[in-house]
């Protein structure tokens, strides 16, 4: 998977893609992700990337023209199955559209600031926007990098076990169940016994309650969905 970040603040993303699952992701080749920077775009002398807005009220907006020649040149390289803009008025990210975003090939992402993007850049060149929650961050970087992590992740060869993913919290609409390790006994804490049964028929059906009871409990609204 080809994936390309938009972005006035570049550096920003270097720290969480240069660690864990995804650094070995770029390294055996499943990741091959580019990040640009907006500015080197900009036709000013200043490499301005925001201007007032029309009407007038507080605030900034990421001007048009340099978003819009960094995406021309990007989609004369090759086809994009996605342009994501991470926004806060987006489609909340669930799991169903991680699922959805590990088959694809291309993916573009541009990261929000200021007051947004012109909106002529959404209406014409965006085909998703995502939102990572109701609340507003100060750019759209880490919403990004939210977004890559947790498709990537599901992307066949990345996790050193293949199956884990799939036993994920809200990959069948449920929490997960909780989970043990060794020791068993820990200051009379002790890890359930079915757990330690070996009867892998009834450690499924426990796990399978927990999750239901864990979704009621903390996430009732996913069982409504």
């Amino acid at each position: 998977m080809r994936i390309d970040i938009l972005t006035i603040l570049p550096d920003l993303l270097l720290g969480p893609f240069s660690d864990s699952i995804m650094k070995r992701a770029q390294e055996k080749g499943h990741l091959d992700l580019h990040v640009h920077n907006i500015r080197d775009y900009s036709t000013s002398k200043q490499k301005n990337v925001d201007d007032y807005q029309y009407g007038g009220g507080a605030g900034m907006v990421m001007m048009i023209e340099p978003i819009s020649i960094l995406i021309d040149e990007l989609k004369a390289e090759r086809d994009y199955d996605e342009i994501i803009y991470m926004t806060p008025d987006g489609e909340l990210l669930k799991q169903s559209t991680c699922n959805e975003l590990s088959l694809k090939g291309n993916i573009m992402i541009l990261c929000g600031h200021y007051k947004g993007v012109d909106e002529r850049i959404r209406q014409n060149y965006i085909t998703k926007e995502i939102s990572i929650g109701s609340y507003v961050m100060s750019g759209g970087e880490l919403g990004a990098a939210v977004v890559v992590d947790s498709v990537v992740r599901l992307i066949p060869g990345v996790l050193n076990d293949e199956t884990s993913a799939l036993t994920d919290s809200f990959q069948d609409d449920l929490l997960a169940p909780p989970v043990y390790s060794r020791p068993a006994d820990f200051k009379g804490m002790k890890v359930p016994e079915i757990l330690l049964s070996g009867d892998l028929k009834k450690i499924e059906d426990w796990r399978y309650e927990q999750s239901i009871e864990r979704t009621k409990l903390r996430r009732p609204d996913l069982l409504e969905e």
